[in-house]
């Protein structure tokens, strides 16, 4: 069966975005080893799900950043390998290489994850990764920390009705300040 894997940025204080969706407090000078990281990561991934709401920026940026003739491998990954956006309001598709979801997220995710292939990849926002978190749909856990508090913001831990246990794998500090904590369900 395939894993799905989540990688989220958070804040110190445990945010993925300030209360009106701000991201400015994100650490994006990544160093090699960082982005070595993210590469192991995502090795294995042949697919990317999303929520809608993040979908709507995340998709538009990364084919943008493949049209530049420097663009990486990384780039071009995201940009080729096949997505799942998860919708209750879409009913045309209006992206390329996409497939929209509009049905019970369990069965959906259970129905991906038995499907052949590779890993899968969520990056969220917010709320959809609650929602997978709250149905025990996460397999590994690879939580960015950013050296910043914001005191405020969304959670992804928000939709949980229980304690939530979980297995530290791995602990990965970077020199840009980030620290990547690696969990799998406990």
């Amino acid at each position: 069966m395939r894993k799905l894997k989540l990688q989220m940025q958070v804040s110190l204080d445990g945010f993925v975005a300030g209360p009106n969706n701000e991201m400015d407090w994100m650490t994006w000078n990544w160093d090699d080893k960082l982005k070595e990281y993210v590469q192991e990561i995502t090795g294995p991934v042949d697919a990317i799900v999303l929520g809608r709401v993040l979908a709507e920026g995340f998709i538009p940026v990364w084919k943008e950043r493949a049209a530049d003739p420097a663009a990486d491998s990384f780039t071009h990954k995201m940009v080729n390998s096949p997505k799942v956006v998860f919708t209750k309001t879409l009913t045309e598709n209006p992206w390329e290489n996409t497939t929209l979801a509009t049905g019970n997220i369990v069965e959906e995710i259970n129905k991906l994850k038995g499907q052949p292939g590779g890993d899968i990849v969520v990056y969220g926002g917010a709320t959809f990764a609650s929602a997978l978190i709250k149905h025990n749909l996460v397999d590994e856990y690879h939580i960015f920390v950013n050296p910043v508090a914001i005191g405020k913001g969304k959670s992804i831990y928000k939709a949980l009705e229980a304690k939530l246990a979980l297995k530290l794998v791995k602990a990965t500090t970077f020199d840009c300040g980030i620290t990547v904590l690696c969990y799998n369900p406990a």
